[in-house]
């Protein structure tokens, strides 16, 4: 048997799903994470690839214990994908230390450098719903510093945005806009201050851009189930980009499907279901593929969904 001939490259038609890359760390529960991840941009018509930043032991009652996956292992994840598979959007989640933050911004340094840049979108994990700081102050610079301005789009909560910014967190909408105009300067293209921690019968996120501040706002759902919102819209912002014609629509597009699994979430029953004795405390995840089944009819959900627009 002869050796095989080497075939000519591939090439994908303009009708092909988006080929999206999350970079973040793995969570069990399937409701944050790289999972939460692959399956939004499976959810929004993309193809998923994932390079692992850590492991967490993690369920819906909060998280155990991480692990994080050495630098230079993030780098040979990267360095591999990339060298075969074409990307079209990137998510960032969390890096877990220094070194592998700086790992994934001398990989799409790269990238760029080769002349294939994907947009790229980062959800600084940072600062836990209790307010406890996830990353050490070292990991914070280098993604305040080398990360960010290599961002199409950065997605912070009010706390994160003021990490990043060093401030305390805004107090309303005015202030988080400033904020968000704050956030531009430090080099990316786009910023995306979720107003989520705020009150108000509405979830009001301020995107700036260099054209300004845009309000955009989403009813507020009355959920415990929110495991996994930040994952989930950045995510859907990432896969959704290349398929609009700029940060704005598919921002939009992307809290559109994020209302629709926290809509979605009540009927999920995931946490509170195991060995543990006594009652659950946790917080479940939101139903990230309410929209394909919503397509395909096989689920009958508590609301009326209008999936044309994602």
């Amino acid at each position: 048997m002869g050796a095989d001939l080497p075939t000519p490259a591939p090439v994908r038609g303009d009708d092909h799903p988006v080929v999206a890359l999350t970079i973040a760390g793995s969570d069990p529960s399937g409701g944050a994470g790289v999972q939460a991840d692959l399956k939004t941009f499976a959810a929004l018509g993309g193809y998923g690839c994932a390079v692992l930043t850590g492991l967490t032991a993690q369920s819906t009652t909060g998280v155990t214990r991480v692990l994080p996956v050495p630098a230079d292992m993030v780098t040979d994840q990267l360095g591999t994908l990339t060298a075969d598979v074409g990307l079209d959007a990137v998510k960032i989640g969390m890096t877990t230390d220094a070194a592998v933050a700086r790992a994934i911004a001398a990989a799409l340094r790269d990238l760029r450098a080769g002349g294939r840049p994907p947009y790229v979108v980062l959800d600084p994990v940072m600062v836990a719903t209790s307010g406890d700081r996830l990353l050490a102050a070292d990991a914070e610079a280098v993604l305040r510093d080398e990360l960010l301005p290599l961002a199409d789009l950065v997605t912070p909560n009010l706390p994160e945005a003021a990490v990043l910014l060093g401030t305390r967190p805004a107090r309303d909408a005015a202030e988080a806009a400033e904020q968000a105009t704050a956030l531009l300067r430090l080099g990316p293209g786009h910023a995306l201050v979720k107003g989520g921690h705020l009150d108000g019968p509405e979830a009001v996120d301020q995107l700036a851009g260099p054209d300004g501040v845009v309000a955009l706002a989403a009813p507020r759902v009355a959920t415990r189930h929110t495991h996994g919102t930040g994952c989930t819209l950045s995510s859907a912002c990432a896969v959704l980009r290349p398929r609009h014609d700029g940060w704005e629509p598919a921002v939009r597009a992307a809290k559109e499907y994020l209302t629709g699994a926290l809509r979605a979430a009540d009927a999920l029953v995931v946490g509170g279901t195991g060995t543990a004795p006594g009652p659950w405390s946790g917080h479940g995840p939101v139903d990230h593929g309410w929209a394909t089944r919503a397509r395909e009819g096989t689920r009958d959900l508590a609301f009326q969904p209008d999936v044309s627009r994602l």
